[in-house]
């Protein structure tokens, strides 16, 4: 039923509009099914005036998939209310649901979270598709230098301490968590988690779902935690001081807390704690490991072609962030730029690939903590101390032909 997308607006603007949809349980699972073999990471289906319009996001890009009339629209809308236990007849107020989903011929499970949000005579549906495929929770296939890996690896074998994880949204940050618990046995510790909600399931771990509705959020869910006499807790996020705080005392307790925090750098997430009034002295102590990360497009492999960059302009912005981390200078190093070919749907790229700054807590920083230095300052004595940036990693990676320097200096 689905055979083409388009990024071209006025092509799709011209495509006529469908209001045939005979059968809306198929059109709905042939919808579902297109977005996941297209590595689509969110649908949004959205009313205007004179139709309704379907279009993924993939790698970032939206992609237009459809168009169907508003009384099709109703059909769908009615549809997928059914499908993730909502009421069908609430339509002035925002809901929130989740669909179970399986792959035809594999079988893979896939959840959807929906959410629906009332617009001008109309509701607008967005749906994140999330992959449950165990086999890609591996920490050595994330695309982490070798040099971040050690680090990462040396910190979980420890029995203590926190790890946190700085996200801004759609960075990744479910699969990075979930592949480092997946580095431990859980039969051989007893692991527990506060999700919400519960993306990934997991064998022999024990996860549970927060209901803040309900009065049950991280911070209670937490304090039971640490009575039932876990090895390693995972926090699915640190939102308040409250959360921090009973999440530090856990760490500081021989415990090894896993969580996410919502902030733009490494560094900046020792400035954001302090700045939920957490005692430097005892994010000094407890805090051992920070991973910032984003996701940036992966090049095709089959299409890509090398070449040098030439613009002074763009050699001297490389050179500014390649210093001291290689010896090469940025005109002498051979880049890759995308191609047309089948294999990438001419779409140019082929999915994404993580970028990372590790930054390693250690006695080096208790100076800059306790004195509540700024964000830049912490950088700066980590870089002296070996950390490797987000954007020096991203020109790695682009310098190996794992992504391209036009979408590196995009981050920028």
């Amino acid at each position: 039923m689905f055979e083409q997308k388009t990024k071209d607006k006025q092509v799709f603007e011209k495509m006529d509009t469908r209001n045939d949809i005979w059968d809306i349980v198929a059109y709905t699972t042939d919808l579902i099914d297109f977005a996941v073999n297209v590595w689509a990471s969110d649908i949004h289906i959205e009313p205007s005036k004179n139709f309704v319009s379907i279009r993924f996001r993939e790698s970032w890009d939206f992609m237009y998939v459809d168009k169907i009339s508003q009384d099709e629209y109703s059909k769908l809308l009615a549809r997928m209310k059914i499908l993730a236990n909502l009421r069908i007849d609430e339509k002035y107020r925002p809901q929130d649901g989740k669909i179970g989903f399986s792959m035809p011929g594999t079988w893979e499970p896939i959840d959807i979270r929906v959410s629906l949000l009332p617009i001008i005579d109309w509701e607008k549906i967005v749906m994140r598709i999330l992959r449950q495929d165990a086999s890609l929770l591996n920490m050595d296939k994330l695309e982490f230098l070798d040099v971040n890996l050690i680090k990462i690896k040396e910190t979980l074998k420890s029995k203590y301490w926190m790890i946190l994880i700085a996200w801004p949204t759609g960075s990744g940050k479910s699969t990075t968590l979930f592949s480092t618990l997946k580095h431990f046995n859980p039969l051989d510790y007893n692991i527990s988690t506060l999700e919400d909600p519960v993306e990934y399931n997991i064998q022999y771990i024990n996860q549970t779902h927060v209901r803040p509705d309900i009065g049950f959020d991280f911070a209670s869910g937490l304090r039971t935690l640490v009575r039932q006499d876990p090895d390693i807790i995972m926090v699915w996020e640190i939102r308040d001081k409250e959360t921090a705080t009973l999440a530090i005392e856990a760490a500081l307790t021989w415990h090894l807390v896993l969580s996410t925090i919502h902030t733009n750098s490494a560094s900046a997430t020792i400035q954001r704690l302090i700045n939920m009034w957490i005692e430097p002295f005892l994010i000094a102590s407890a805090l051992k490991l920070v991973i910032s990360q984003r996701l940036i497009k992966k090049v095709c492999q089959k299409c890509k072609k090398p070449y040098k960059i030439k613009e002074p302009s763009i050699t001297n912005k490389i050179d500014s962030y390649l210093n001291w981390v290689i010896p090469e200078k940025a005109e002498d190093i051979t880049f890759f730029k995308w191609d047309w070919c089948p294999e990438c749907g001419n779409t140019w790229y082929k999915w994404r690939i993580g970028i990372h700054e590790v930054l390693t807590v250690d006695e080096r920083l208790d100076t800059l903590i306790l004195n509540k230095s700024s964000a830049n300052e912490i950088e700066k004595k980590a870089k002296e101390l070996g950390m490797i940036t987000i954007m020096q990693d991203a020109i790695i990676k682009s310098a190996t032909g794992k992504t391209t320097i036009e979408e590196t200096l995009k981050l920028i």
